[in-house]
């Protein structure tokens, strides 16, 4: 069996070395492949991936590259369009979120229990880094606006963490070029009926001052696209 890490980077020559050295001393039970996908960036992470192959020279990593800055949802589809693994999981490169945790979200998928699962920043004992308020509110909003179109009763629709069989994602037609990819796959998830999981993950959010880049802005993009892809494909 084969683990696909799907890895969308855009200006993170700061964390993007320690993130790929995270991820491969992750304790997983089954072999790796990391899929990094560059979206355009300027700030000199580009000049990283030709040193990749000796600071990690076991490991199996393909770098894709955009030539124009797309955005979040078009970075995964071209990542997701490569996957050659059983198993594919979302992993940004910002360092927020912790690869130490794939085992307990590759678990209900290796036992047959689940063809997805998301890892949530809202349950469980795991530690968390405490910021802003407002964002915390305006992910519950957005949780709770999917919920009520798709059905489902997930506590953190836009988290980072989505684990899902092959097979889901080789069905699935997205669309979504920048943040909305993250409601876009809720609902289509949901239309497809696929066996849906939830696990506690930690989390070490960054501030704006470290880099973040989700803006209320985004925010009322993803209502839209709640909407959107619940009324539609």
């Amino acid at each position: 069996m084969l683990l696909s890490i799907v890895i969308p980077v855009y200006n993170e020559k700061d964390t993007l070395c320690e993130l790929i050295r995270r991820v491969l001393d992750a304790p997983v039970p089954i072999e790796r492949e990391l899929i990094v996908v560059d979206d355009c960036s300027k700030d000199g992470t580009r000049e990283l991936y030709p040193t990749l192959a000796q600071r990690f020279p076991n490991a199996r990593i393909r770098v894709l590259q955009h030539e124009v800055n797309r955005g979040k949802g078009a970075a995964l589809r071209t990542g997701f369009a490569q996957v050659q693994g059983d198993f594919v999981i979302v992993q940004d490169a910002d360092l927020e979120y912790d690869p130490r945790d794939y085992p307990k979200l590759l678990k209900p998928l290796l036992d047959g229990r689940a063809d997805v699962v998301y890892g949530s920043r809202f349950v469980g004992g795991d530690e968390h880094r405490v910021l802003y308020f407002w964002h915390y509110v305006g992910n519950r909003f957005l949780t709770l606006l999917s919920n009520m179109f798709t059905n489902l009763n997930l506590t953190d629709m836009e988290t980072c963490y989505k684990v899902f069989r092959a097979e889901v994602l080789r069905g699935m037609k997205l669309k979504s070029d920048r943040f909305g990819i993250e409601p876009e796959v809720t609902a289509k998830v949901a239309r497809g009926r696929w066996r849906v999981y939830e696990v506690g993950i930690s989390y070490s959010g960054r501030s704006y001052e470290e880099g973040k880049k989700i803006t209320w802005k985004d925010g009322l993009k993803a209502i839209y696209s709640i909407v959107r892809y619940a009324l539609a494909d």
